[in-house]
């Protein structure tokens, strides 16, 4: 398991070395574009990528996620599922720790490690989310997005059987993580478990977004257009949100200024 994991990172580095060149050119015009814009100029796989969403969503999800989610939303009450998911997210707890302070957050690093502490204990394995209630929030960081924060650009997208987007750096930060204390010595069934409870509620989380998918004329492009935005905005910690916001607010200033002088002409 440990060599296959190195020889994943190691094929990780190799792309995004590859992609080096043609990635500082994405990233150069991604400064003055839109996630979506920048998006457009990452995916040099795809026919790979698109023969992989409709194997993903059409066959994995049709048959297998979607039902298993269904079921699971079904038979288990919300308390449950909450415990559940705690208890997994828990687990996330001292990569965040770590992930945070590799960004220079030592506040956000302490905030997920009180939180650690208390819900593993008070909080019953971290079924209960004490700290929360204490005012410690969830500071979810990883690897991937201290990669970006570090300059490192994504490499080409990429459209994974069975785990969905994904590109060459957050890859690269999902093998990482799974380095991290306590997933190493966490028997596989618990480790397996938390990964299971996690992709359920993400897909439940979902399902009412099903919608806006099927409205779209093409699917493939409106997931891999909303993964970038996403992506963007989790290692900016919301700034690119925060500027467009400004700048909707600013053009609709300029417009109020132009109705106004409309009006004085009349």
């Amino acid at each position: 398991m440990k060599i296959s994991k190195i020889l994943v990172i190691s094929a990780a580095i190799f792309l995004t070395a590859c992609a080096s060149q043609q990635e500082q050119q994405m990233e150069e015009a991604a400064r003055n574009t839109t996630p979506t814009e920048a998006s457009q100029v990452s995916d040099p796989f795809e026919p790979f990528n698109r023969a992989m969403w409709d194997f993903n969503y059409e066959v994995l999800d049709k048959y297998l996620l979607k039902p298993a989610t269904q079921g699971y939303i079904a038979i288990a009450p919300q308390p449950v599922r909450t415990g559940l998911l705690n208890a997994s997210e828990n687990l996330e707890e001292p990569a965040n720790t770590i992930n945070n302070l590799l960004q220079g957050k030592p506040g956000d690093s302490a905030s997920s490690l009180g939180r650690f502490l208390i819900n593993s204990t008070i909080g019953v394995l971290g079924i209960f989310d004490v700290a929360e209630s204490m005012g410690l929030e969830k500071q979810e960081e990883d690897f991937g997005q201290v990669l970006g924060v570090w300059g490192i650009g994504t490499g080409p997208y990429l459209m994974l059987p069975a785990l969905g987007p994904s590109d060459v750096r957050s890859l690269t930060g999902r093998v990482a993580d799974s380095y991290y204390w306590p997933s190493t010595v966490l028997e596989d069934p618990i480790v397996i478990g938390a990964a299971v409870i996690s992709l359920l509620e993400t897909r439940a989380s979902l399902l009412e977004q099903e919608e806006n998918l099927n409205r779209s004329l093409d699917q493939y492009l409106f997931v891999r257009d909303a993964y970038f935005q996403r992506l963007a905005y989790e290692v900016s910690d919301g700034a690119i949100q925060q500027r467009s916001e400004e700048e909707l607010q600013q053009e609709e200033e300029d417009f109020s200024d132009f109705e106004d002088m409309l009006e004085g002409l009349e």
